[in-house]
């Protein structure tokens, strides 16, 4: 089996859509029992709470529940996950900074690093924006995650 974490800053808007669309995908595709997801953040603030509303109304929109609720990173999640995909720069530079046996480094990647023809190596954070960066969001990490499971598949 293998574990992917997505990881953002609060894990109340991205990381979360990322599990939720990881798990989807996997459900249509019965490649459940050999895939899994989980979310966090690397901040504490939204600890126990669902994902954003308006996040969860424009996955709503798209076929795609959110019902995780929210978690802090912890150090042992690098030996509990394969793969740990970092929404942004800053989320990677933070795991980093956690990674501390060899090889931990290697498990992080960035989630546009999974896109094609990528235009900027972050997926942006919807939190102070409207309604059309929800819809953004959703797209991009719709798009990387379907890679990352091709990519995962070629590599089993």
């Amino acid at each position: 089996m293998r574990k992917v974490l997505f990881v953002c800053l609060g894990n109340i808007c991205r990381s979360p859509l990322g599990e939720a669309i990881f798990n989807s995908i996997v459900k249509k595709k019965g490649f459940e029992g050999f895939l899994v997801s989980k979310s966090c953040g690397t901040g504490s603030w939204h600890v126990g709470q669902m994902a954003d509303p308006r996040m969860r109304e424009v996955a709503k929109k798209h076929n795609i529940n959110l019902t995780s609720r929210s978690r802090q990173f912890k150090t042992n999640d690098f030996q509990d996950f394969d793969l740990i995909i970092a929404m942004d720069r800053k989320n990677k530079n933070d795991l980093e900074i956690l990674a501390k046996e060899p090889g931990e480094k290697n498990k992080i990647k960035l989630m546009r690093d999974f896109e094609k023809n990528k235009q900027n190596p972050d997926v942006p954070d919807p939190y102070y924006g409207g309604e059309d960066g929800f819809e953004n969001v959703f797209q991009i990490v719709y798009k990387c995650t379907e890679n990352l499971i091709k990519n995962l598949e070629k590599n089993s």
